[in-house]
This record gives structure tokens, C-alpha cells and sequence, in this order.
């Protein structure tokens, strides 16, 4: 795809990954090609937090950073996890806490443990005034109870890879959540519903993602010789975005980029 539109702001890309650890400058070369300008580098757990932020710190101005626990590895969570992601919070390329949330669809950690752990990033991003990476997958009921606890006292808050139904989507609109749209979107078996819904999100609340290297979105042509996603294909969440939502695609990569620079602060930072 053409990179004629530049700009773009991928919320949530997973550089730390080990399947980028042969060719990460390459792909951050794509990207840039691709008209992707700077991109948000998802932390999961105690190593992928400091891969983040290590990456962020080499590519000042282009690459951020996250810091947080995924509900896969909820039952890591202790004090010590806890402090540490404190500081990381601290550091200015960490824009963001998370990812965090629940997950009922995998199961990785027992529910018990990914509603305290995800309860205890909520307490903390509270009392440090940080942005939250939320991660919700079968668990609405339960994420939307504890998120509705704590909502008040928290800033700005991102549903990461929204996926869910419209009814979610109108409870994460109604406690001020802004919404990230991945390749899901581009799935053909199991985005139609999403495209539907995605015409509910207010332009102020619509971002977008990768979630790289997952979620390859399968629209990519020509068609790629791996199925890790990355960066640059970004693009193409923002067509089908665009498409589903009846706009220009120059408009909502606007709207996104400036939705992305205010939740995460990042103009205050370079």
C-alpha cells in the first residue's frame, strides 16, 4: 500500500517481541516507509517493561513505551512487580500503565488472580495520574465492574484491541474510554461486527493498532510470506477504519494521530 499518508500513530505494537529480534530496524524502516511516525511499544510483563523502554530510549521522538502486566501473567503479580512498575512510570517515555485487564478467553492465570492484579494497576495508575493500556477479552462484565470502581479517579483510559459488542462498546464510551481498533477490523470471518460497530466511536475517541506481531490483518497485499504482523501495515486497519466509518482516510489517520498525541501527552514530551 501507498504510503502517501503520513502521521500515523500505532497505539499498540509489540516490538519487544522475540520475533522481532532479528529484523527490528528493519521493520521500524517499514514502518516509516508506511507513513507510520511513531508508535507505542506495548509492555507485558517484568522483561517486555524493560525491552520497552530500553527500545523507546533509542529512538527518542518515534517510539514510546509501556509498563504494566498482562492478565496472561497475572499470577506474577507481587509488591516487588508492583514497585518496579511504579518507577517505570516514573521514566518519560512510559506513557502509559498496562497492559492490563482481564482475559476469560485464554485463561493463562486463574480469574481470581486477574481481577486482584488488574485491580492493583488500577489502584496504581490512580495514584500516579497515568494513562492505562486496558486488555479485555470475554470478561466484560467483570472488567466493566472493577473498571467502573476505580474510573473516577483515573486518567485517560485506553481499551486496547476492542473487539467486543456494541453494548461493551456503548459501556467503555460511557465511562469516557477511548478505543483502539486493530486488524481485526480486516478479518472477512470475525470483523463484521466490528465494522458495524466502529461507526459508534466519536471521532475523539478512536485510535488505532497494529498489535504487532499479532493480528495480521488479512486484507495486506500482496500477501506477506509470514503471518507476523508489524507496524507497517498499519494502512490497512486505517482503510478499513476509514471504510466502515464512511470517511477520508486522510481524516481519520488526523484524528487518530491527535487522539494518540493527547491521551498519551505525547507532545509534552520531545
Amino acid at each position: 500500500m501507498s504510503g502517501a499518508i503520513t502521521g500515523l500513530i500505532d497505539v499498540g505494537a509489540n516490538l519487544a517481541h522475540a520475533s522481532f529480534d532479528t529484523d527490528r530496524d528493519a521493520a521500524l524502516e517499514r514502518a516509516r516507509r508506511a507513513g507510520v511516525g511513531a508508535m507505542i511499544i506495548t509492555g507485558s510483563d517484568a522483561a517486555s517493561n524493560e525491552r520497552a523502554l530500553m527500545l523507546a530510549r533509542t529512538h527518542p521522538g518515534r517510539l514510546y513505551a509501556t509498563a504494566g502486566l498482562h492478565p496472561h501473567h497475572a499470577s506474577q503479580w507481587n509488591a516487588a512487580l508492583g514497585r518496579r512498575i511504579a518507577e517505570l512510570a516514573g521514566e518519560p517515555e512510559v506513557v502509559a500503565l498496562g497492559e492490563c485487564g482481564l482475559d476469560y478467553f485464554r485463561d493463562l492465570s486463574p480469574r481470581p488472580a486477574q481481577r486482584d492484579t488488574f485491580a492493583a494497576q488500577l489502584e496504581l495508575a490512580a495514584s500516579l495520574g497515568k494513562p492505562l493500556f486496558l486488555h479485555q477479552r470475554d470478561a466484560h462484565e467483570d472488567f466493566g465492574a472493577i473498571l467502573r470502581q476505580h474510573r473516577a479517579r483515573l486518567a485517560t483510559v485506553v481499551v486496547h484491541c476492542f473487539t467486543d459488542t456494541r453494548d461493551a462498546l456503548a459501556d467503555y464510551l460511557a465511562l469516557d474510554c477511548h478505543i483502539g481498533i486493530t486488524g481485526w477490523i480486516c478479518d472477512e470471518r470475525r470483523g463484521l461486527s466490528l465494522r458495524d460497530s466502529v461507526r459508534l466511536i466519536p471521532d475523539q475517541r478512536l485510535l488505532l493498532e497494529t498489535d504487532a506481531p499479532f493480528l495480521l490483518p488479512r486484507t495486506v497485499q500482496p500477501k506477506p510470506d509470514s503471518r507476523r504482523n508489524e507496524p507497517a501495515y498499519l494502512p490497512w486497519v486505517l482503510q478499513a477504519v476509514a471504510l466502515a466509518r464512511g470517511q477520508a482516510p486522510e481524516h481519520v489517520a488526523a484524528i487518530t494521530a491527535a487522539n494518540a498525541r493527547h491521551c498519551f501527552g505525547l507532545d509534552r514530551l520531545y
